[in-house]
């Protein structure tokens, strides 16, 4: 990934775990609360982290083949619908924070990314009927509580963007290939589908004043397209869907 470490270059478990949690749902929209239960509002500025973003084609065989120039294309038209939306809802911004290509992945603000995916897939595991944390859940009605902070080491990010909020977005996104929609088509002939291009993302927004996850969204859909910008503010309008502003 072009500008991006090794260590964020690949397909990651919290990928793995979304194609496996949301078979039934296109978005999942959590948000914290406050001490008197009602959902935290955004009341600051918020930076947006160099989004992780893969796109690939879908071989008849059904393997991923990534694709670099759509990638490198999605990665800037991502942020740039990010904004407008974020314009729209009047949100004070600060520039972007590009993770620096030789960063290194033990140094803090390396652990800070690092920890971010490991908390976005444990909100998503856990936010599951039947997984929910004993800890993570409201006493009275049982419901899973968004409850996760990634602690004051954070604090790298806000002296580093000067932000409040850190938008954090990871995207894997696939499209049949001719061969794969004639395979999709023969299938639907003989009564079954072989499934084609899927959009995967996760994203959190986390205040970098405390650690606390504030909002988070894991989304499926079998539709979408990053490589173009009416594409890319369409899945900028699901992935950043019910923002607390």
């Amino acid at each position: 990934m072009k500008g991006l470490p090794r260590l964020f270059t690949h397909h990651l478990a919290l990928f793995a775990l979304a194609f496996a949690v949301v078979a039934s749902a296109q978005a999942q929209v959590r948000v914290a609360t406050d001490a008197s239960g009602q959902n935290v509002r955004i009341d600051g500025s918020i930076v947006v982290i160099q989004p992780d973003i893969e796109l690939s084609v879908v071989a008849a065989g059904g393997m991923q083949e990534p694709r670099k120039e759509w990638s490198d294309n999605a990665r800037k038209l991502y942020p740039a619908a990010v904004h407008v939306l974020l314009q729209g809802k009047h949100a004070s911004q600060k520039p972007d924070y590009i993770i620096p290509a030789d960063l290194d992945p033990a140094s803090r603000q390396g652990q800070i990314l690092r920890l971010n995916q490991a908390v976005a897939v444990s909100i998503a595991q856990f936010s599951q009927p039947m997984s929910v944390l004993a800890t993570k859940k409201d006493p009275v009605t049982g419901k899973p509580l968004m409850d996760w902070t990634l602690g004051p080491g954070v604090s790298e990010l806000h002296d580093a963007t000067g932000a409040d909020y850190a938008l954090f977005t990871y995207i894997r996104d696939s499209y049949a290939s001719s061969g794969r929609v004639a395979l999709r088509v023969l299938g639907f002939i003989t009564g079954g589908d072989i499934g084609g291009g899927m959009q995967v993302g996760v994203a959190t927004i986390v205040d970098l004043r405390t650690g606390k996850v504030v909002w988070f969204n894991l989304m499926e859909r079998q539709s979408g397209d990053l490589r173009d910008a009416k594409g890319a503010q369409s899945t900028v309008a699901q992935m950043l869907k019910d923002l607390p502003l």
